[in-house]
Order: structure tokens, then sequence, then C-alpha cells
């Protein structure tokens, strides 16, 4: 048995959060499981550099695209349930979605970011973004950017509403996407603190983004428009704090994402509970079709897999917070939010900030690397003593 760790004040972590504090970052959160027990849970800097507010243990911090691995396990827990297939077209389960030529994308498409749909709709704002049925009708109206299935492009933010809609038209109970979110993950994995629509009673627990608004690919297509761009300017108004954004609008803890990631890192299953089958997650490290090529939206190879996370496993292309350990999985969001699950070693972690200018999903190292080496020496010392 593992033994018991002081998980808030471990001065290893604590100097690996100021040491990002003095790089620049505001405030931060990090937490990190271990077999299935949280080892790490630690915060530090000011949740609203405005006001003074400090970050506190009922912080939650916008997570940006950390959230479509969630949103991704959603779904194939659709699949498992044999409710969903992944080799079916969308329209199976959607039959509005065939118009314009999209009755060929089928659900793998989707969770590979090769629907060939990346684009927002025309006219979006974030009060429309809010508004589930505007958008799901617009998707329905698309027309493919790319041919689908055949190119790598990013969906930053329409992926959401694509995977999301997939997970309500085949839920049996007709649940709303976060219903379902609340009611079949978090409920059953104890976690309270993740929010997709934050409650008006919330809001004042929400960190305050700053920097960010710049975006590090080229928009060609719409798929990020400045009115609905991922940063701290449109992620700091309510009215996006309390959109239901399967892709990018999660708001949270740390501990709350570190806890789903280990019961991915479980192979499906956290203290008693199983989400997935251990088979389904195994799938979870194989590479997209065409994972080498360059991305027509981040304009790079992205290392990606065919479930709808990023992998490990590629010395060039992988994230240096994970080096090339080919059995992890991970989600980064927009300036510099992760959670990875490293399926080898049965470890979990996820890191929260609001300061979106200190790192992005290409240069995580800029802040973080200090953060994972400690997380890593408090695990090698929990190791020694098992």
């Amino acid at each position: 048995m593992a033994p018991v760790v002081n998980i808030n004040n471990d001065p290893r972590i604590l100097a690996a959060l100021e040491e990002a504090r003095s790089r620049g970052e505001n405030g931060l959160a990090v937490a990190a499981y271990y077999r299935g027990k949280l080892v790490v849970d630690s915060f530090a800097g000011e949740a609203d550099p405005e006001t003074g507010r400090m970050v506190d243990a009922n912080t939650i911090f916008p997570v940006f695209s950390v959230t479509k691995g969630i949103t991704a396990l959603a779904l194939h827990m659709q699949v498992d349930r044999g409710l969903v297939e992944l080799q079916a077209p969308v329209c199976k389960y959607w039959p509005a979605f065939a118009a314009n030529g999209k009755d060929k994308i089928i659900v793998e498409h989707v969770l590979m970011h090769r629907s060939g749909i990346p684009q927002m709709p025309d006219g979006v704002t974030p009060e429309l973004m809010a508004d589930w049925d505007w958008m799901v009708k617009h998707i329905e109206n698309f027309t493919p950017v790319f041919p689908p299935g055949e190119v790598n492009a990013y969906h930053v933010l329409v992926w959401g509403w694509i995977a999301g809609e997939i997970v309500r038209r085949t839920d049996p109970k007709g649940r709303s996407f976060q219903g379902f979110v609340y009611e079949e993950i978090c409920k059953p994995l104890g976690v309270t603190e993740f929010y997709l629509g934050v409650p008006d009673s919330e809001l004042p627990r929400v960190a305050k983004l700053s920097g960010g608004n710049k975006a590090p690919y080229v928009d060609n297509f719409n798929i990020s428009p400045s009115v609905v761009f991922p940063g701290s300017t449109v992620h700091n108004q309510r009215v996006v704090q309390q959109c239901v954004d399967p892709g990018a609008g999660a708001i949270t803890t740390a501990s709350a994402v570190a806890r789903i990631f280990a019961m991915l890192a479980g192979f499906g299953e956290l203290e008693g509970v199983r989400l997935l089958s251990a088979e389904r997650i195994r799938s979870f490290t194989e590479p997209r079709e065409g994972v080498r090529d360059p991305d027509k939206v981040v304009m790079i190879p992205t290392w990606f897999g065919r479930a709808g996370y990023f992998i490990g496993g590629e010395p060039v292309a992988s994230t240096p917070l994970l080096g090339s350990n080919r059995e992890a999985i991970y989600s980064p969001g927009a300036g510099g939010s992760y959670a990875w699950a490293n399926l080898r070693d049965n470890v979990a972690v996820a890191i929260c900030h609001n300061n979106m200018d200190m790192g992005t999903v290409h240069e995580p190292e800029l802040t973080f690397m200090p953060i994972v080496r400690a997380v890593q020496a408090v695990i090698d010392e929990i190791k020694a003593k098992e």
C-alpha cells in the first residue's frame, strides 16, 4: 500500500509552483494521481490579479481543449455500450448531418479531427455559441472545407458540438450533453467540481484569465473567429463561462480533471468504478491515419490518436511534458492547460492556470516542466517506499 503523503504542502511542489510564478504565471494548480490515489493537490498565486484574490482550494479554472478529453470519453462510453459504432456514418445517429456532402463522415473521422468541417458557423457570437440548437442546426448545413476522412484539420471549437450531439442523440435517456457528463462520468467518480456551464452561484470562484488572444495558427476557414476565440477576452465573459461548450468550455479544478484522467490511467477503472473497458482504453494510443501529415489548421504534424486524444511516443511531435512515452494520452488546452494519463505507470496529472501567455500547446516547458519534475519526484519517492 502506498504511504500517506501530504498532498497540499509538499515543498518540492510548492517550490515548482513558485518558480512558475517567477516566470510570469499568475495563478495555477496541479493535481496528480498515482495508482488511483491522489498524491499531489496544490495551488499558488492570484486567481484575479486585478482584485488580489488568491487561488485557493475552491478556485475553478477554464481549461479550454482539455475539455475534449472528457467529451471523447463520453463518446467512447456510448461505443462501449453498443450504442455507437466508430465506423458508422454520423448521419446514422443524426440524419440531418448528412446534408451538403457530409454523409460519408464517420464517427471515427470526428474523433480523429478528419471530418473536414473545422469551421464555426458564420455569424456566430458568444450568445449564439451558447445556444445548443442554433449550433447544431448550423453544423447540419455545413459543407466540408476538406475532403472528409482525408485531411488532418484540428477542429478547434466546433468539434465539441459534433461529438456532443452524437452522445446526446444516442443517449436512451435523452439527456442534454452536460447532463450525460454529470450523471455518467462525474457522479460515479465522485467528481463535483467539473462544470459545463458554471451556475450563477459558482461564478465568483472562476479564475480571471489574462492573455492568450493571439492565434498560434492562420485562420482561413472561420475555424476560430475572433468573436469566440479561445482567449481571455472571450472566456472572461459570463455568457461564455455559462456556455455548454464540449470542446473548449469546461471550468474545473485540477483535482477534478486529474481524477477523471486517473480513471483512464487505470484502464477504465477507479476505486471500483468502471466507465470503460480496458480493451477500449488500450486502443487510445493507436495513431490516426496520416498521423505524420501536417495539420491544415495548426500547420505542423500533430501526433494524434484515433480515439480523440493526443498521444505520446514521437520524440519530435510529442509534448515535452510526456517525452516519448508511447503509452500516454493527453488533452492540451489553449494557453497551456494540460491533463494526461500515463497508462504505463498508472499516473494522471492535470495543470490549470490563468495566464494564457505563459505557455502554448507546443511550448509548455516554458512554465510547467519544473512542476512535472516535482510531481515525478513525489511519485518516485512513493514508489521507493512501496
